[in-house]
């Protein structure tokens, strides 16, 4: 089970966590130990909470698919075990960061004294360029 939250939590069938080799330099060991993890959670397919799978759909992220599929690959560390523990960490993060709702926007309006101080600048500005014209007589 992945926890959540207190209330929220994932069974560890609905995460399918596939190992690979990893990229980059490593020397020989990169090329015969498969240490990357692939993770693949299916939104719509899981046990979470309505709200949640919304969230998760709407959100513009570049780690869920068109067909509404997290893939995350983990192969920071040279350990299988560690890279499954930090992809099973991104995944938590991801659907925490959409369990509270986003603030509300207030539109503010600005100040009397702000739009008097704003008005006398600009007439400050505008005189200092009559200034700049030729005289004609």
């Amino acid at each position: 089970m992945l926890k959540i939250s207190n209330k929220v939590a994932i069974p560890e069938k609905e995460i399918d966590i596939f190992a690979v080799r990893a990229q980059g330099a490593g020397g020989q060991n990169v090329n015969k130990v498969s240490s990357a993890v692939h993770l693949r959670f299916d939104i719509a397919a899981s046990s979470l909470p309505a709200f949640y799978k919304q969230r998760l759909l709407k959100r513009a992220d570049r780690r869920i698919n068109k067909e509404g599929v997290v893939v995350i690959k983990a192969q920071r560390h040279r350990s299988q075990e560690q890279n499954r523990e930090e992809a099973l960490e991104r995944l938590r993060l991801l659907i925490r960061s959409v369990a509270s709702p986003p603030r509300v926007r207030k539109p503010t309006k600005p100040s009397k004294s702000a739009r008097n101080k704003r008005t006398d600048q600009k007439t400050q500005r505008g005189r200092v360029k009559q200034l700049r014209k030729k005289i004609t007589p």
